[in-house]
């Protein structure tokens, strides 16, 4: 369509004769849209049928065997013939009734019938267990069912059975005169089982909730609906494809329910971020005056390559994950550069022809028309503040944000947490009726795992000397010549004491057989230590990723550092902000969220590698306006502050959005799902306020040409390689 060109228009330069790659590109997909969208669709269904096979791979190990605590479970589980227990707590009777013992005698009888079930004990059980099952104040008492060794559908269908067996037992208590009688069933399938569906739940209503709000906003930004869905169908369609590359991925490495959430996240995020670039930038073009092929064109050649460089350092800051060769943290690396790339290859293509179909109604505003190319704005009013004091400015940000970041020097990490589970859930106040009314901890802090009797190893286990050590259980002869024992550290299951036994455990082995060291406090030493020696390796790898491509960018080596720095400022806040609402409970009441007792090690990986993805997209955003004009020859203060005039409200918008979309995540009743909800929002506000607009433009000034150095060589290699628009 024609666009009417007013008569104060500055004349349009003449495009140039020959039309960047991602130019090109974006011109061929404007005219063969309809092709371009039966691919996509194609895709779609491709990714379709590939999330069977992703969903079927799934798998949800805590680390490699190479970990002594992995391997020790390893032996546990193909040495046990038991599948797990599932546990009645039974309250408000009178366990002295004859009635209660015939009830519950029944009941037992109901679920001992049951197929897969290997046993079950009552306390009227002839049995040294049933003497345990009694409530400490009289008034209850405790069924347990344990599973044979059962795998798939039959695990599944018999745990189902034996929960719906032990549920009879209210009513017939009922029945027999126990009318205060309640039940409530528990053990660690069900918890599991709950707690991964409430998660579920909580991504889904998160989900549900932001892509309305996302909408609305997308709809406010660009003052038309067409224009704000296309973003949004870009996001659908990246979630979908998505699938296909995951599945490949899962043929390199294993990949957990994580990696789906990963993909809703990201998805939504990076299209969403780079469906709003393009078309804010196309209609530009169109302000400027340009016919829709050239201005798709125009587009394209500057803000598809922002994209391509924002995608692939998303891609890079992902990809540092894979180096740990943790299951969950593979799994979010494999998914976030699946997402990055798709939503790439999308936004080049799929926007591009949505573009062409919504051609007649995606519109320059009338602001934008009028506005033209002039200086002033906002933003360029908010940089020409920033620059008259940019080292007091920048200074006083820096101390803002890294006062923040104090609570981090006090931060706690947790492996497992059970304060981060809502007592909603039926499994886990079952948990804590077992340790407050039955004196049976939810899990001990060692497990240790030797192939002998049952009598050595308890032998050994009490024979060690430690006042950390709160009590030593009865051994269980789990297999012939295979036996395990736990053993209760002083204080928490992860604490200090727990910690300091894992080495004394490790240390003073059963003499002369095999052994293995596991639970909550040798996997908690055991995961940390294999993060630590491996997380320089992954920030190296993302470091210089991210160097190398924004110097590829922008022929500097001062920006791309610059821009690293600022970022682990920025997540040095926001980690200190996630200790301060979930572990000293700051504002915990205002958003509802769980006070725990430690953050966990995957969440942390977590935020830093999505953060410093986020972070560096808008980085680029930013950074690309700036360099366009100063490759015009614009000195570096007005670049500055065009730049930052030019994509300060892409930025607020894409950021906003994020904003939202992440602290939907907090509306969840799982503490794993709150903290990255407010982790991600945290940090994408923080960067694209106090840094994006304000740090980057005082440093910015602050080094004016020595923004753009670069050594000789380098410098010659980006000039010959013509990484230009």
């Amino acid at each position: 369509m024609t666009q009417t060109t007013p008569a104060t228009r500055t004349e349009v330069a003449p495009a140039p004769a020959r039309t960047p790659l991602l130019g090109r590109l974006g011109r061929w997909c404007f005219r063969h849209r309809w092709a371009v969208v039966g691919l996509w669709l194609v895709a779609v269904v491709a990714g379709g049928f590939a999330a069977g096979p992703v969903f079927a791979g799934l798998d949800d190990s805590q680390g490699p065997s190479s970990l002594e605590s992995v391997a020790g479970s390893d032996v546990i589980a193909d040495a046990s013939t038991s599948s797990g227990a599932i546990v009645a707590v039974v309250r408000g009777i009178d366990p002295a009734a004859p009635a209660v013992r015939t009830a519950v005698t029944d009941g037992a009888a109901r679920v001992a019938a049951v197929a897969g079930v290997t046993g079950v004990v009552t306390p009227f059980a002839d049995s040294p267990a049933a003497a345990a099952l009694r409530a400490t104040d009289g008034r209850g008492l405790l069924v347990q069912a344990r599973l044979g060794e059962l795998d798939g559908d039959a695990l599944g269908t018999a745990t189902d059975a034996v929960e719906a067996e032990l549920r009879t037992l209210g009513p017939a208590l009922v029945a027999a005169g126990q009318a205060d009688a309640t039940v409530e069933v528990g053990g660690g399938r069900l918890v599991n089982k709950q707690a991964n569906a409430q998660a579920q739940k909580d991504l889904s209503f998160a989900e549900q909730l932001s892509l309305p709000i996302t909408l609305l906003v997308l709809v406010f930004v660009f003052g038309g609906l067409l224009a704000a869905v296309v973003p949004v169908l870009g996001a659908i369609v990246s979630i979908a494809g998505s699938f296909s590359v995951l599945l490949f991925f899962s043929t390199v490495t294993t990949l957990d329910q994580n990696a789906v959430t990963v993909v809703s996240l990201m998805g939504l995020g990076l299209s969403v971020d780079y469906g709003l670039l393009l078309v804010a930038r196309y209609r530009d073009e169109l302000a400027a005056g340009r016919e829709p092929l050239d201005a798709i064109a125009a587009a394209w050649a500057t803000a598809g390559r922002t994209i391509l460089f924002s995608a692939l350092t998303a891609a890079a800051a992902l990809a540092g994950m894979l180096v740990f060769g943790v299951t969950g943290l593979s799994a979010l690396g494999a998914a976030g550069v699946s997402v990055a790339l798709v939503a790439l290859l999308m936004s080049l293509t799929f926007t591009a022809a949505l573009v062409g179909l919504f051609r007649r109604r995606i519109r320059p505003s009338k602001r934008q028309v009028a506005a033209g190319d002039t200086d002033g704005g906002f933003f360029w009013g908010l940089a020409r503040g920033v620059q008259r004091r940019p080292l007091v400015t920048a200074l006083a940000t820096a101390l803002v944000l890294i006062a923040a970041g104090f609570p981090l020097l006090t931060m706690k990490v947790k492996v497992e947490d059970l304060d981060g589970l809502p007592r909603s859930l039926e499994s886990v106040r079952v948990i804590d009726t077992l340790a407050a009314e039955f004196g049976q901890p939810d899990q001990p802090a060692l497990t240790v795992v030797a192939r002998t009797d049952a009598a050595t190893l308890e032998a050994w286990a009490r024979s060690l000397h430690s006042p950390d050590i709160a009590g030593v259980r009865q051994a269980d002869q789990i297999a012939p010549g295979v036996a395990t024992v736990d053993i209760d550290a002083v204080g928490d299951a992860e604490g200090p004491a727990a910690l300091r036994l894992v080495d004394v455990a490790r240390t003073d082995r059963p003499d002369g057989v095999d052994s293995w060291v596991t639970g909550i406090a040798a996997i908690h030493t055991d995961l940390n230590g294999l993060l630590l020696s491996r997380l320089p390796y992954a920030i190296m790898l993302t470091l210089v990723a991210m160097v190398v491509l924004l110097w590829a960018m922008t022929g500097s080596l001062v920006v791309p550092v610059k821009a690293v720095v600022m970022n682990v400022i920025s997540l040095g806040a926001t980690f200190g902000v996630l200790s301060a609402v979930f572990e000293h409970g700051v504002l915990s009441g205002l958003l509802h969220t769980h006070v725990v007792g430690g953050i966990s090690p995957f969440v942390l990986v977590t935020v830093f590698a999505f953060a410093f993805g986020l972070s560096m997209d808008y980085e680029v955003f930013l950074l690309a306006r700036i360099k366009e004009q100063v490759d015009q020859g614009v000195p570096n203060d007005l670049a500055v502050r065009r730049g930052l005039q030019r994509s300060g409200r892409i930025i607020t918008s894409a950021a906003l959005l994020m904003v939202i979309v992440f602290s939907c995540f907090l509306t969840g009743r799982i503490g794993t799902v709150q903290q990255i909800g407010l982790g991600l929002a945290v940090a994408v506000a923080v960067d694209a306020t106090l840094v994006r607009c304000v740090l980057v433009p005082a440093t910015m000034t602050l080094l004016g040409r020595w923004n753009w150095w670069s050594p000789r060589r380098l410098a010659r290699l980006h000039a010959r390689l013509g990484l230009r628009h």
